[in-house]
């Protein structure tokens, strides 16, 4: 009998209809062959060569996020380790176009040799040991006993030691499957003994086909930009995109339309995003809040408006970086021209800064009280803020700012930017119009403030000069670690990058940029690289002093001394002192 996913659904289907009970899409269309996997051809295409050529691990690990196909993978694996087609033993294979005498059992989850255990609830010891007790005994009925230990991670530490020396020398007859979705938290020694595969989350051009050919099948009319709506919320996870469509299909009262989904899912329409997103950066807050409230009466949730507009943003500005081919390939048309426009005509230093702020925004309001309120506030803040110069350009006009200047003629009502006065012209607060009818807001003019007074000018050109200035200010223990265990890579003014090495503190880098913004009054970038980087400051203090002892060793002079003395030493080389009389 010839096994396709139509095939299974339709069984699957039929054994609904038989006893009553409803199954799911991600149940009626798990992949039963590797044929079926979507968007795992390196991992597919290694288990071809490796059961083609024989060379068949003892144990592999299967990472990845949910719903990406671990555990079908397991049992897959599973099934082509133990099966058997109608025409008798074949041993282990990968083309398995038939269903084998085992292949049901072991799909369905109830075939004595392939034991399936749930890490979550066994993980003791006394789990482990039960496993290990159990392996000495061949399989009753198939080829291998296969052991599929599901979210592995939950293994207690004892329970991992305990199966070290089964998972490295297993008996011939016994195959381990783990599956994990925390892989760091498996000891390393456990990963060692097992083949790793990295299930990747897939794709949303292979969501959309796949979650419309099971559409097709089910016999339900879902247009192209509700696939690829499901498609999108999916994640990259098919289970979760087939149990959006699975709920979709029962939300909808006919063929399913992008509204059903954006209804169900409480998102908004992505051209109205766009919308929203070009009338805050233009600050105009009025607007902004008319266009928030129009969404969230069509149903449209505040936090993922939000989200909505973080991505919006996120879009526009790879456009601006990259190009349009950088563009999402599941954008259609009308979206990618809207966000090559707004590439063309906002700033960087905008588009960044609206991503910080509705980072900012994405946190407040899941929490707040009133989300609906948070939103607002949010789209507020950002439109006061569209006007205003981005730090740099403060940073920059407040340097060039006079020592006194002459009051300056507000700006005209309905003024642009390129009518304001200069930054660092007027004496009286700079005001930054948002929108005709916003009040306008004050900044403050940063120029007229005064430097601070208490910090000193320091002049950092190396990052000897940086280890000097920690060593007066009296932070001995970070000099020492400066010194010793770190190696500089790479040095500017305002920016360190440092090589640790295996005794520096872990917080040296935040350490010392925390210092040197106290020190200095600015704000110094301080990176931790893996490149080899230079000497480290003591090393080349002692190579120098090294040097300087050499050089006074062969002075005549001193050899003279060390003639008469011959038990002499050179402890210590240091500059003469010399008193002003002498130097005049």
């Amino acid at each position: 009998m010839a096994l396709s996913d139509t095939d299974i659904g339709a069984e699957a289907g039929g054994r609904a209809g038989e006893d009553g009970a409803y199954t799911v899409l991600a149940r009626r269309y798990r992949p039963q062959t590797f044929d079926d996997l979507i968007g795992q051809d390196a991992m597919v295409q290694t288990l071809r060569n490796a059961f083609r050529t024989g060379r068949i691990a003892q144990a592999y690990m299967l990472t990845g996020v949910r719903g990406v196909g671990k555990t079908t993978t397991a049992r897959i694996v599973a099934r082509a380790l133990n099966y058997v087609g109608p025409e008798g033993d074949a041993g282990p294979t990968v083309d398995m176009a038939e269903i084998g005498e085992h292949c049901v059992a072991i799909m369905e989850s109830r075939h004595p040799d392939v034991l399936e255990i749930d890490a979550a609830s066994h993980t003791g010891v006394e789990n482990v040991r039960e496993i290990i007790d159990s392996v000495r005994y061949r399989p009753a009925y198939a080829r291998y006993k296969v052991y599929v230990i599901d979210e592995v991670h939950m293994l207690s530490k004892a329970a991992f030691n305990a199966l070290l020396k089964t998972l490295e020398e297993p008996p011939e007859h016994v195959k381990f499957i783990f599956a994990t979705t925390e892989i760091r938290k498996v000891p390393v020694t456990v990963l060692s003994r097992c083949q790793r595969f990295d299930l990747r989350r897939v794709d949303v051009e292979l969501l959309r086909s796949h979650f419309k050919g099971i559409a097709e099948r089910e016999g339900i009319a879902v247009d192209d930009q509700a696939v690829t709506l499901i498609a999108r919320a999916a994640e990259g996870s098919v289970r979760d995109g087939l149990s959006i469509l699975d709920q979709v299909m029962a939300h909808a009262t006919g063929p399913v339309a992008a509204g059903d989904v954006r209804a169900m899912l409480g998102v908004a329409e992505r051209t109205r995003v766009f919308d929203l997103l070009e009338t805050v950066l233009k600050g105009d807050a009025g607007a902004a809040l008319g266009s928030l409230s129009a969404l969230y009466e069509d149903g449209a949730e505040p936090a993922q408006i939000l989200s909505d507009m973080a991505e919006a943003v996120h879009v526009v500005t790879r456009i601006k970086a990259a190009g349009a081919e950088a563009a999402d390939p599941t954008l259609s048309e009308a979206e990618l021209a809207r966000a090559g426009d707004l590439a063309g005509r906002l700033a960087m230093s905008v588009l960044a800064r609206a991503w910080q702020m509705l980072l900012k925004g994405l946190g407040e309001v899941p929490t707040a009280p009133r989300p609906l309120v948070a939103a607002e506030m949010v789209l507020v803040r950002l439109a006061y803020a569209a006007e205003l110069p981005p730090p740099d350009e403060l940073i920059r006009r407040a340097g060039h700012a006079p020592a006194e200047r002459e009051p300056a003629a507000p700006p005209p009502p309905g003024g642009t930017h390129d009518d304001a006065p200069s930054m660092a012209a007027p004496a009286a607060p700079v005001r930054a119009a948002v929108g005709a009818a916003a009040e306008p807001v004050e900044v403050p003019d940063i120029a007229a403030a005064p430097a601070p007074a208490t910090l000193p000018e320091v002049a950092l050109r190396s990052f000897e000069d940086v280890v000097a200035l920690a060593d007066r200010n009296r932070e001995l223990q970070l000099c020492r670690a400066l010194e010793e265990q770190v190696r500089l890579v790479r040095f500017r003014p305002g920016h360190i990058e440092l090589r640790l090495l295996p005794e520096a503190p872990r917080t040296i880098a935040n350490e010392l940029g925390d210092r040197l913004k106290q020190w200095t009054g600015e704000r110094w970038i301080v990176a931790v690289s893996e490149e080899e980087g230079e000497k480290t400051v003591g090393e080349v203090k002692r190579e120098r002093r090294q040097q300087e002892r050499e050089a006074v060793a062969a002075h005549p002079a001193v050899q003279a001394v060390f003639d008469q003395f011959p038990e002499a030493e050179i402890v210590d080389v240091r500059p003469v002192q010399r008193t002003p009389d002498e130097e005049a």
